[in-house]
């Protein structure tokens, strides 16, 4: 089991007429990745960031960015969003009947591979490809929308996944994304994520972007990064 632990803020809450200056802000203030929510207006019921909004990101900033594609068919997409800069792209097991080539596909282009579940889709969806991918992103939000409440059922998957992971890829880390505070990064930290994704905690947060941050990595004394 990976032993570090890595804040990923997601630009969904984020002032898009600042964007360069919040995501500057982000990356001084400590963060890890910079999560990038594309979603198509129809697998989820918002459309947000294409490949251009990556594309810009890479230009603002060094640090890896952590592409989520809430997406059908996106097979069709991932060379777009690898020439434009994504570091790790993450893909639904719900609209990948074949994950395998779509995972061999994402490594093809040089970038990361990541699966994803929703709350509803058991851990045993993704037991197949869990011996060839880089990351987990257990969603603990329906996703479509940023600022939802977090799902506390959803933690003893988690742990699920962990153990999963544990025998057959120990090394490739679990990313949480929904309702993640200072308050539910605790519980979902102990079950075994390292990855932690926040858009409102951190961008909307009252004292800025920077408090944000702090304030997630001192929700915990366990929260040491290496």
């Amino acid at each position: 089991m990976p032993s570090k632990y890595l804040i990923s803020p997601s630009i969904l809450s984020a002032d898009f007429a600042e964007l360069g200056a919040q995501i500057s802000q982000a990356e001084e203030a400590g963060a890890d990745w910079i999560h990038i929510d594309v979603m198509d207006g129809h697998y989820v019921p918002n459309l947000t960031m294409g490949p251009f909004i990556v594309e810009t990101c890479a230009r603002i900033t060094d640090l890896p960015l952590d592409v989520h594609l809430m997406i059908e068919k996106p097979e069709s997409l991932l060379e777009a969003f690898a020439q434009a800069g994504a570091s790790t792209l993450t893909v639904h097991i719900e609209t990948c009947p074949h994950i395998h080539r779509t995972i061999q596909i994402i490594h093809q282009l040089s970038c990361k591979a990541g699966i994803t579940l929703n709350p509803g889709t058991p851990a045993s969806a993704i037991a197949p490809a869990l011996p060839f991918v880089d990351l987990v992103l257990v969603m603990t939000v329906n996703p479509g929308y940023s600022g939802q409440s977090f799902i506390p059922e959803v933690v003893p998957k988690i742990a699920q996944i962990r153990k999963m992971l544990d025998e057959v890829n120990p090394q490739t880390m679990i990313e949480v994304d929904g309702g993640i505070t200072s308050q539910t990064l605790p519980a979902v930290l102990e079950a075994g994520a390292q990855v932690f994704v926040a858009a409102s905690a951190i961008f909307k947060h009252p004292l800025g972007i920077k408090a944000g941050i702090k304030k997630l990595q001192a929700s915990t004394p366990n929260f040491v990064k290496t």
